[in-house]
């Protein structure tokens, strides 16, 4: 988003970023303009004479006027500075520029103000700059740096870089490569992690708030009748929180915002759309960290409402607040002791637990609010974050994975901004914590009016890969998300998939070993019998007989009596006993539901654990077959990130940076030469193929190529398809050859295609015997680069067995992608059959997704045919093209990402 309509072409409106500084807090960074002079001088007057030495190295009052257009005036390229900025009036609080004094090398240098020391302003704008210099071809950062400067020298360290320094003339000299390393990404991510908790802890911690609505003359109007409802549902929530109010009728209020006292931490505003930007301006002066904008009317309303939400998010950033909303149904934070910030629309707020719970839709967060009071379940806090314009369910994670109160994260999401950050933040939460998703349709493709979501060409399927490879719960309907996040709140995560089974009947019981196994669970043994009549000493009996079952790894209990009501020593005996033997239970008994006192007791450690009780014996069976499948993704290797040998991704960044110099934007289709010289950059060889337009032309390549070859048709619905005589293999000689030609340019002719093409045949060299395969790489709006791996054929395509990745991949992510495809068993010894180099496919899948993940400008790739040989596997045809990239997720911190 471009905050200057005046700004001169060629302006990388692209590098434009809102980013979560170290403490929470907002700022914009953009490129430098020439209209920034006056700013600049500003900021410079306004740093400490020290500061100015070490930028510059020596002292300077003002910036010679010679100098400062100079530093103003770049061209993105060669030369390239970014400024981070705040307020309506965009001041300058950092500076971040690059100097190309090579093709690959750039001499950069910062100046951070000293006002904004501290806030990690350094690292980030190193990310930031670290990212355009790389679109620009530079490869490595070199700089002049004091020794007393050690702020600037640690800020270089700690980005995860190779740092190589020396000093010379009592100045230290450093360098290194800015390409993304392990190390530096984890840097990255680390560092956005703790910026994201910060910045909403600052929502969802909230000591002081302000709510402001319409005035009393729209006190009858939706955003009056909003405010006054927070106003009411924050002062009955928490006795100490400071809570102010402004145009909120039937409260006391301030008549102005600058008459209320600051600090204030939030802001709950409902008013009509057209206020919102001089409202989030006058909060400004008082300190908020975050806004929970309850009004609508924004992006849902087409591009003008869309403009205005930009704009309020513009100066929310500037000013240093998050946005919740718009079209927000609150936040609410219970607390332990009873006190809980409610800052919504729910009049009851939910009690304090171990469930942290985020939705979008304003409308389901009154169901999802609602059905946790009925199953008396606790929050450790509730986001709607309305159409999603700035907090999202990724910022929540960020908060949740490191919130002792929260032992278990549920979202509900009608659209995700980054699937590449969702399954990076998601997955490294899921790895010890529990997150179950509901997503709004199965594809994740249907965008609801409000959102601002890029468009995707991706298959339905997806999203599936996305969520899978992210580690999380992926439920059906909100019955379900509240019916997994209950148990894996409440319960240990089950050991394995063998269930024990306690029913009131032998019916009851084929019911729930129907049930599990559907859901993926094992039955172990028989079941035990507890009558309808049972005694009490009966009841004792049959739960101590079902947790002495040693091969059960869950329990599950079910009594549906024909006569009579709840048995209350049945359930004070399962919960006992499921605390004591740390087995993963569930119940269905009568007139239980959701977490009771009834089904709790407390364990071996002095942990409170509720069984929790299910209305029908297959919503039991689901969520425990969801738990046992996330309790075993938790326990296995997820494996490590690909570093293929030989694979140089910065020599193919060089090639393509070449070949698509002067491009208007159009994609750029690579000729069978470019394409297999791309692809040896990253290490994988395509067999050559000679075109040839005759016969005399087939023999001459045959010669050169040697006996036997294989003539293939370039048409392309005939093209690898030796079933329909497309392809002719084992070639032996000259008659053979010239007969072969014949016969395939007939057959093309039939197909429509031209006799007097320049190339309608190829001649290959003979490959060893194998199964085909196709590997495929796209680059999608949304989800980025797209890996799919499929066994070549017509059954595969028509039955779509095609198993996708996300990249990036770690080795167990390929060889599951190997694996995930029906047909797979062809490559591993099916019916006899000798079982093929499965190894050496994977490392030509592990090199493809390294080249799509390191660079967005490959749009689509197809290996095709990947002939797969009990040794070895040859890649004998090859495509690809190229655009420029616009890839949303990249090795930077985004602050709406």
């Amino acid at each position: 988003m471009t905050s200057d309509a005046g700004v001169a072409p060629g302006y990388p409106a692209a590098w434009e970023a809102d980013v979560v500084l170290h403490d929470g807090s907002t700022t914009h960074l953009r490129p430098i303009r020439p209209s920034d002079a006056d700013a600049l001088q500003a900021f410079h007057v306004g740093q400490s004479e020290r500061s100015t030495y070490l930028r510059f190295f020596a002292p300077l009052e003002r910036l010679p006027e010679r100098d400062l257009q100079r530093l103003v005036t770049v061209d993105h390229d060669d030369r390239a500075a970014l400024v981070a900025v705040q307020g309506e009036d965009e001041r300058i609080i950092g500076v971040a520029r690059y100097d190309r004094v090579s093709p690959d090398e750039a001499e950069v240098a910062f100046n951070i103000s000293d006002a904004h020391q501290g806030r990690g302003l350094g690292s980030v704008l190193l990310e930031h700059l670290a990212a355009a210099a790389r679109e620009r071809g530079v490869r490595r950062f070199v700089a002049e740096v004091l020794p007393q400067n050690g702020r600037m020298i640690a800020v270089f360290r700690d980005a995860g870089y190779e740092v190589v320094s020396r000093t010379e003339d009592g100045v230290v000299q450093v360098g290194f490569d800015i390409d993304p390393t392990d190390r530096s990404l984890a840097v990255v991510a680390d560092r956005e992690h703790r910026a994201e908790a910060r910045s909403m802890g600052g929502l969802l911690r909230a000591r002081s708030v302000v709510v402001v609505g319409p005035g009393p003359a729209a006190a009858d109007s939706l955003p009056g009748r909003a405010a006054a409802a927070a106003y009411t549902h924050l002062v009955a929530g928490d006795a100490t929180l400071v809570v102010h109010a402004v145009g909120v009728a039937g409260v006391p209020s301030a008549s102005l915002l600058a008459d209320v006292p600051a600090p204030v931490d939030l802001a709950v505003v409902a008013v009509p759309e057209e206020r919102a930007l001089e409202l989030v301006r006058a909060l400004a002066p008082l300190g908020v960290h975050g806004v929970v904008l309850l009004s609508g009317g924004f992006a849902e309303h087409g591009a003008e409402g869309l403009a205005r939400q930009r704009a309020v998010l513009r100066a929310a950033h500037g000013a240093g607040m998050r946005i919740v909303g718009p079209a927000s149904f609150g936040i609410v934070a219970p607390a332990p002791d009873g006190a809980t910030l409610n800052a919504s629309l729910s009049r009851v707020a939910p009690q304090a637990g171990p469930i942290g719970l985020f939705c979008q839709s304003a409308p389901l967060a009154v169901t999802l609010l609602g059905a946790v009071e009925r199953r008396g379940l606790g929050l450790s806090g509730f986001v709607s974050a309305g159409h999603r314009a700035d907090v999202s369910g990724n910022d929540l994670m960020q908060f949740w994975a490191d919130d002792d109160r929260t032992e278990v994260v549920g979202l509900y999401l009608e659209s995700i901004g980054n699937p590449r950050k969702f399954t990076r933040v998601a997955r490294r939460l899921a790895s010890t914590k529990p997150v179950v998703v509901l997503t709004a349709g199965r594809s994740g493709q249907v965008v609801p009016p409000g959102h601002a979501v890029r468009a995707t060409h991706a298959p339905p399927r997806t999203l599936d890969e996305v969520l899978r490879q992210s580690g999380v719960v992926r439920v059906e309907n909100t019955h379900q998300l509240l019916d997994v996040a209950e148990l894996l709140a409440h319960q240990p995560l089950p050991a394995g998939r063998r269930a024990a089974i306690l029913a009131s009947s032998p019916s009851v019981a084929a019911l729930v070993a129907e049930a599990l196994a559907a859901s993926g669970l094992v039955v172990a043994g028989g079941f035990v019998h507890l009558a309808e009549d049972a005694s009490h000493a009966r009841v004792r009996e049959a739960v101590a007989e079902l947790y002495a079952d040693p091969e059960a790894d869950v329990a599950v209990v079910v009594r549906i009596p024909t006569v009579g009501g709840p048995e209350p020593l049945l359930a004070s005996e399962v919960a006992t006993a499921a605390a004591a033997s740390g087995r993963t239970t569930v119940a269905c008994l009568p007139d239980l539901r959701g977490i009771t006192p009834a089904l709790t007791a407390t364990d071996a450690q002095g942990r409170r654990r509720t069984v929790p009780a299910y209305g029908t014996p297959e919503d039991a069976a689901v969520a425990l077959g969801h738990a046992a499948r996330y309790a075993r993704w938790r326990a296995e290797d997820r494996g490590l990130p690909l570093h293929p040998r030989g694979a140089d991704t910065r020599a193919a960044r060089r090639l393509v940076a070449d070949w698509l110099t002067g491009s208007t934007g159009d994609a750029l289709a690579l000729d069978a030469g470019r394409t297999a010289e791309l692809l040896a950059c990253v290490g994988i060889t395509v067999l050559p193929a000679t075109p040839v337009r005759d016969a005399d032309e087939a023999v001459a390549a045959a010669r050169a190529i040697g006996w036997p070859v294989a003539l293939k048709t370039t048409v392309p619905a005939l093209r690898h398809r030796a079933d329909l005589g497309g392809v002719r293999l084992d070639v032996a000689d000259e008659a053979e050859l010239r007969a072969d030609v014949a016969q395939v340019l007939a057959l093309a002719a039939t197909h429509h295609a031209d006799p007097t093409a320049q190339a309608p045949l190829e001649v290959q060299a003979m490959a060893p015997l194998g199964i085909p395969c196709v590997v495929r790489s796209a680059e999608d709006p949304l989800f980025g680069p797209l890996i799919s791996f499929g066994l070549s054929g017509d059954a595969s395509d028509l039955l779509g067995d095609v198993a996708f990745g996300v990249p990036p991949l770690t080795d167990v992510d390929v060889a599951e992608l190997v694996r995930a495809a029906r047909a797979a068993p062809r490559l591993f010894g099916y019916r006899g059959l000798p079982a093929r180099d499965v190894a050496a496919l994977e490392d030509v899948i592990a090199r493809v997704a390294v080249l799509a993940d390191d660079l967005p400008e490959l749009r689509s790739l197809e290996l095709n045919p990947v002939t797969v040989a009990e040794r070895g596997v040859c890649v004998l045809g090859a495509r690809a093209t190229l655009a420029p990239a616009d890839r949303v997720d990249v090795a930077r911190r985004l602050a709406r990402a």
